[in-house]
Parts: C-alpha cells; sequence; structure tokens
C-alpha cells in the first residue's frame, strides 16, 4: 500500500524549519520525504493548508499496564486524537515488566495505582515475555523502562529495610537482563512504596546499571514540594534536598538522568523553580547528561495516601486513631501545609470507590464542612473508606507561565503522565496536553514550532535510543501527525476533548481521519519499540 501526502507544511522532527512538501508512505515505512513528489500511489492526499510531522511521543507514561489490557484501544483512544503514536512506559518505578516469576509479591507491583488484576491478558515478568504479548496486538508503539519499584518488591515486598546481599544481586539482575532485552532505560519511584525505602548507595548502583547501557536513568524524586513528610520540616527545601539525593547519587558518572515532571507542588514551592535549573545544570557541567519533562497542565494526580508520611502509614488502622499518633500526624500535616502554602481547598476527590461517587469532584474542605469535621479527621475518613487507595487531584503544581519558561529550555521533553481510568474523574491530561503545547507555541507562550515538534518526536527518540521513530526521514516508521495550525491557535484548551488533530497514522495505516477512528486496523497497529543504536 502506498499513501501520498501531498502540500503539506512538514516538519520533520529535527527541530529544522518547515518546508512545504510531500510524504510517500510505502506500507510502513516513510518511502521519501520532499517536495513536489511524482510518485505513483494507491492513495493520494491532499494536505494543502495542514501541517504534518511525526507522531508525537509521549515521554513518560505508564501505559505498558493497559497495552496488556484484553480490550485496550479505549485506554489509547484519547492519546490517539491527541495526536500521540507511541509512548516511553514504566516511569516512576512502577513498569508492568522486571520481577521474578516466581516472586510471593506479585500484588504489590504497581505500588497500589497499578497492578496484574481485572482483564489482562497474562502476567508478564519479563521484556521479552511483555513485548510478545503486545507486539502489534495493541493500538499504540510503546517502549518499557525497568522499574526499580517492580523489581525491589519482588525481592523483598514492601518492607522498609535495606536489601539483603542475595536480594541486591536478584534486583540488578532482573534489571540489568531487561536492559539486554530492550528495555529503553530505568527508573526510579522515590516517592513511592518500595521505592521510598531505598538509601543512596542501592539507587546509586541502579544509576550505574543504566550508565553502563548508556540509556536514561528516569527518576520520580523523593520530594516534589518545599516540604514534605519524608524529610524533617525544618532546613532546606524538600524539593532542593531531593535533588541532592540525585546529585549524589550521580556523582562521578556520565549517565542520562531523566527528571520526571518537574513540578513545583504546592504555591510556596514555585520560588524554586530557579534553584531547580541552576542544580540541574550544575550537573551537565559536571558531565552528568541531565535533562527534564513536563505537562502541559498545572494539577497533578496521586493516591490519596500521598501527605501521609512512611511511620503513620506502617500504623495498623487500631494504632492511626490513637490520640498521641493522630496529635503528631494533625501538628506535623498542619504545619507543611501552611509551609507549602497548600490546602485541603486544593485536593479534589477523584475517586473513592464503588458507591461513593458524591464525593467525586468534591475537595477535601467542602466534605469536611458537610460533614461538620476537621479536615484532617475528614482526610483520615475518606483515606479509610477507600482502603487507602483512593484517588485525588491536586494542584497547583504549577502555573501558565512557568510551562511557558520550561517549555523553552533546550533540555526538556514533553509528555501527559496520564492515563485513563476505570472510574471516577479523569486526569485532563489525556484529553488535550501535547495539543496544548502545539497552541501555546503558535500563540507565542512557548517554544518555537520546530523545537515544539523536536521535543515531542525526535528528541524523545534520541533520548530513549529508539530507532527508526521520531523523524520524518526515509526508511523510518510511518508514524504520523497532521495537524490543523488555525484551529489550533484559536481553539480553547481543557474542553474535556482534544482539537486541531486531523490525521494520525501508525506504521503506515491512518487510524484517525477528521475523528473517526479506523477501530478495526488499531487492533494491530501498536508495536514494541526496543532501545537500540
Amino acid at each position: 500500500m502506498r499513501t501520498l501526502l501531498k502540500n503539506g507544511k512538514i516538519y520533520d522532527g529535527t527541530g529544522a524549519e518547515p518546508f512545504v512538501g510531500d510524504v510517500l508512505v510505502e506500507d510502513e515505512r516513510i518511502a521519501a520525504v520532499g517536495s513536489g513528489l511524482q510518485e505513483e500511489a494507491d492513495e493520494v492526499i491532499d494536505l494543502a493548508g495542514l501541517s504534518i510531522s511525526p507522531g508525537f511521543i509521549d515521554a513518560h507514561s505508564h501505559n505498558d499496564w493497559f497495552a496488556i489490557k484484553k480490550e485496550p484501544l479505549k485506554y489509547f483512544e484519547p492519546f490517539i486524537r491527541q495526536g500521540i503514536t507511541s509512548f516511553i512506559a514504566g516511569n516512576c518505578g512502577l513498569s508492568a515488566v522486571g520481577f521474578e516469576k516466581d516472586t510471593p509479591n506479585l500484588d504489590k507491583i504497581g505500588a497500589g495505582l497499578f497492578g496484574y488484576h481485572g482483564d489482562t491478558t497474562g502476567v508478564y515478568p519479563d521484556v521479552k515475555s511483555f513485548f510478545d504479548a503486545v507486539d502489534r496486538k495493541m493500538p499504540c508503539n510503546l517502549a518499557v523502562l525497568m522499574g526499580h519499584c517492580s523489581a525491589r518488591a519482588s525481592v523483598a515486598g514492601y518492607e522498609n529495610r535495606l536489601l539483603t546481599e542475595d536480594e541486591r544481586k536478584r534486583m540488578l539482575a532482573i534489571m540489568e537482563q531487561g536492559l539486554k532485552d530492550g528495555a529503553c532505560g530505568v527508573s526510579l519511584g522515590m516517592m513511592y512504596i518500595p521505592g521510598r525505602f531505598a538509601d543512596v548507595p542501592e539507587t546509586r548502583e541502579v544509576a550505574l546499571l543504566a550508565e553502563k547501557y548508556d540509556l536514561p536513568l528516569t527518576v520520580h524524586p523523593r520530594a516534589e514540594s518545599a516540604v514534605s513528610l519524608d524529610y524533617p520540616i525544618f532546613g532546606r527545601a524538600h524539593i532542593l534536598r531531593a535533588l541532592d539525593e540525585l546529585r549524589e547519587m550521580a556523582k562521578g558518572t556520565h549517565m542520562k538522568l531523566q527528571y520526571s515532571h518537574a513540578i513545583f507542588v504546592g504555591r510556596s514551592t514555585f520560588k524554586f523553580k530557579d534553584e531547580l535549573h541552576r542544580i540541574l545544570d550544575q550537573m551537565k557541567a559536571e558531565g552528568i547528561d541531565a535533562q527534564f519533562d513536563i505537562y502541559n497542565e498545572t494539577l497533578g494526580v496521586s493516591v490519596i495516601t500521598v501527605f501521609i508520611p512512611n511511620w503513620f502509614q506502617e500504623l495498623s488502622k487500631e494504632d492511626k486513631r490513637k490520640p498521641l499518633n493522630q496529635w503528631r500526624f494533625t501538628i506535623l500535616g498542619a504545619l507543611s501545609l501552611k509551609m507549602l502554602g497548600f490546602g485541603w481547598k486544593d485536593i479534589e476527590i477523584a475517586y473513592l470507590g464503588p458507591g461513593m461517587e458524591q464525593y467525586e469532584g468534591k475537595t477535601v474542605y467542602q466534605i469536611s464542612k458537610e460533614w461538620k469535621k476537621g479536615c484532617f479527621d475528614t482526610y483520615l475518613d475518606l483515606c479509610e473508606m477507600s482502603d487507602f487507595k483512593g484517588r485525588v487531584n491536586m494542584g497547583p503544581y504549577s502555573t501558565p507561565e512557568i510551562i511557558s519558561w520550561q517549555s523553552k529550555r533546550d533540555d526538556v521533553l514533553y509528555m501527559t503522565d496520564a492515563w485513563v481510568e476505570e472510574f471516577g474523574i479523569q486526569n485532563p491530561a489525556i484529553y488535550d496536553c501535547f495539543p496544548k503545547f502545539l497552541r501555546c507555541s503558535l500563540r507565542g507562550e512557548g517554544d518555537t514550532m520546530p523545537r515544539t515538534i523536536r521535543k515531542m518526536t525526535g528528541g524523545v527518540a534520541k533520548r530513549f535510543s529508539i530507532p527508526e521513530r521520531g523523524l520524518l526521514r526515509k526508511g523510518f516508521k510511518a508514524d504520523i501527525t497532521v495537524f490543523d495550525e488555525s484551529e489550533l491557535a484559536a481553539a480553547t484548551p481543557d474542553q474535556k476533548k482534544s482539537f486541531g488533530i486531523r490525521r494520525v497514522f501508525i506504521n503506515g495505516r491512518q487510524v484517525l481521519c477528521d475523528g473517526i477512528l479506523d477501530t478495526e486496523a488499531l487492533k494491530t497497529t501498536g508495536q514494541a519499540m526496543k532501545a537500540g543504536k
């Protein structure tokens, strides 16, 4: 099958200036790119007035957990409508792969956010079995990172302690085998159990493993706020202490450090944005290849227990309600919230569980007024009602001004960090995060269009060593997004739908045309993306 896309404004994914030209697609690859192509084709599509780019690559995703669903399309559909064709998955240490086949801790893989339950097609402990299970059986392309949380939980569960020598060797062996089998890097989730139990020597060994294979180490740091409940409250801002820990971990290496979701949780944290980037620049000066990624949203999604410190989470239900523990938690929590510039009005319930839908969309503050209880008591009640597995949407994590400023840096990639939930309120990033980056660019609020396109295409493929993706280049896989710049610039975002995306091709198959999905094609269009040079 040969398809000729004519007269489009071509952004090739390298950051070069666009030109009006044509793209010839033959089967699943790009056969030619140029101006005035005179080629025979089974179908000719005139794209005059529209723009053509490589398919967008989401640089930070968790869609490995949804690629293994028996009916995966609904989890990928909103991203396809954004123009996204590929994902870097397995972030925050929470990969769906990377554990021992016979682990007794399978229920702990995914840290409560994700897991092997529901309508999955099977259990896939290693990269080979995972790629076999999803290749050409999912809608979009997907690369996977080796998650530290998954490997650690496999060998030691959720125990808050240092690993034994045997456990350490087994954990590192799991991760290294995954890198040999085509994983695109390693991920740390230092705010999630059991990643939060690892010390610097342990995370440094993981970092050295990534360096050995010249692949990125993506890191969800231990704190992304001025104050958290995992450090002593007073002293150096916690977001900076977490960065100090990363710097110590990477010291003396030339590793590719990818700082995940550069956000600033709570209004009091905004003032540390310059210092965060100064530290990243210092790392680069020391030989560390430090970069970061962002989404175009001012809020974020987290587990309901995000404000509960380790010592309190480890208490039994009865001990949590003892007056002394309640008093300690209440005092420390109230102080930290005040220091954050972040309150109970900023925490929206996204999901608690079946039969509790009446709380969705309400803040903890609103519920406390309805219940005529204090906010901390209300919060603990909500945690218990959800079996400490509820979900919240919180903000502010950033501002439009900070997003604009960060989006213009040379060392940033774009992503969504979003997934489709079965129930409750969705993360708005599933709908229009990437179109918003384009809109900001076109309105002069973001980076230039060529650089914006590179940061969601060729830049991501290069960073994660994904071959034959991310560029409109002869011989590359034909992942292509067609968009309308006028519509993008004029759109009103945040309407729970995408905008400006006209056509999407995945591996040469047109899967979206003017809002209509080819659901039959999408059963087999997605391919596993192995890392390689």
